[in-house]
């Protein structure tokens, strides 16, 4: 039996602690560990969690270190084969992490499957059910919002939700960590991405279903936080992960983007945490230039064929729900 290590990233989650770790007791899978690792929580996260779960290892951090550098401590302290990395924000079904490893045996080319995220207050409706990425710079998830009848069958997608998705523990050496200097927000997307770069897949299986609030930690989908973050963070994964002449390409189509979700953003009276996060984008570009993908014939090959997902994921966008 393939043993698994649950890591759970927690940032004043106090609240949603105990359904999350309840729900893990449950399930029908036994052979895994459970790894919380504490971003400075202030609200008494980790003394609760070692009062009322013995059971699981807490790594507690001296301060906020972000998300992406949270799992990799996580990620690096485990043993296991497989890595499911878990909101603490969530409630998951009895069988999550036995459908998700199921998944993952029928072949060494998936890198992660990701679980069938719904919406904790409104379970009809999908939270997240993967991440698209296309050529107008957006990532995006198709199902948001949709009927979880929208997605039945597993599905290839960019790449997972690190939200409630298991990874391959042995590919983190070939393919790298998250990226630290995203702090949160797409750090997913670019691991998943350069999975692809690497020739690996990322599914989401339906089959393994877990509940998530949302939100729990930056209190809301659009804010200035995450609008800043978002707009930077994008602007350094397409820097990172595309060959200049891919760039190229798709530069008429990302400008395109840009200016349509600054117009997005302007109506929400977020306009200018947009522009901060372009500026700081290109700021990160220019402190990180030597975090740039190195592109030999494989990775060559693989962006030519992704670059065909980018165009048709255009036309998935706009079957999507959001900006």
């Amino acid at each position: 039996m393939e043993t698994v290590t649950v890591v759970i990233p927690n940032y004043n989650g106090k609240k949603y602690l105990d359904d999350c770790l309840r729900s893990l007791k449950k399930q029908t899978y036994r052979d895994f560990h459970v790894i919380i690792v504490d971003n400075g929580s202030t609200d008494g996260s980790v003394e609760y969690i070692r009062n009322n779960h013995s059971d699981v290892e807490v790594i507690a951090l001296n301060e906020n270190t972000g998300f992406a550098n949270a799992v990799n401590v996580g990620i690096k302290a485990s043993d296991s084969e497989y890595v499911f990395l878990l909101n603490d924000d969530t409630v998951c079904e009895e069988n999550v992490i036995e459908s998700l490893v199921k998944t993952m045996n029928r072949g060494k080319k998936l890198f992660s499957v990701q679980a069938k995220l719904l919406q904790l207050k409104n379970p009809e409706l999908i939270d997240d059910s993967g991440d698209y990425y296309c050529a107008l710079g957006w990532a995006f998830s198709p199902g948001r919002d949709k009927k979880s009848g929208f997605l039945t069958k597993q599905t290839v997608i960019t790449s997972a939700c690190a939200g409630a998705a298991m990874y391959r523990r042995a590919l983190f050496e070939e393919i790298g960590y998250f990226d630290e200097k995203h702090f949160c927000y797409l750090e997913d997307v670019d691991i998943g991405y350069r999975a692809r770069v690497k020739g690996y897949l990322n599914v989401c299986d339906p089959e393994a279903v877990v509940y998530h609030a949302g939100s729990g930690t930056s209190g809301s989908r659009y804010n200035s936080f995450k609008v800043e973050l978002t707009a930077g963070n994008n602007l350094y994964f397409i820097y990172k992960n595309m060959p200049a002449l891919q760039i190229i390409i798709n530069l008429p189509l990302i400008v395109a983007g840009i200016i349509i979700k600054h117009v997005f953003y302007v109506r929400k009276g977020l306009g200018m945490s947009h522009v901060r996060g372009i500026m700081a984008g290109f700021s990160k570009i220019l402190k990180n230039a030597d975090r740039r993908q190195k592109f030999g014939k494989k990775e060559f090959l693989a962006c030519a064929g992704l670059q065909l997902e980018l165009w048709i994921n255009i036309a998935r966008r706009f079957g999507a729900t959001r900006v």
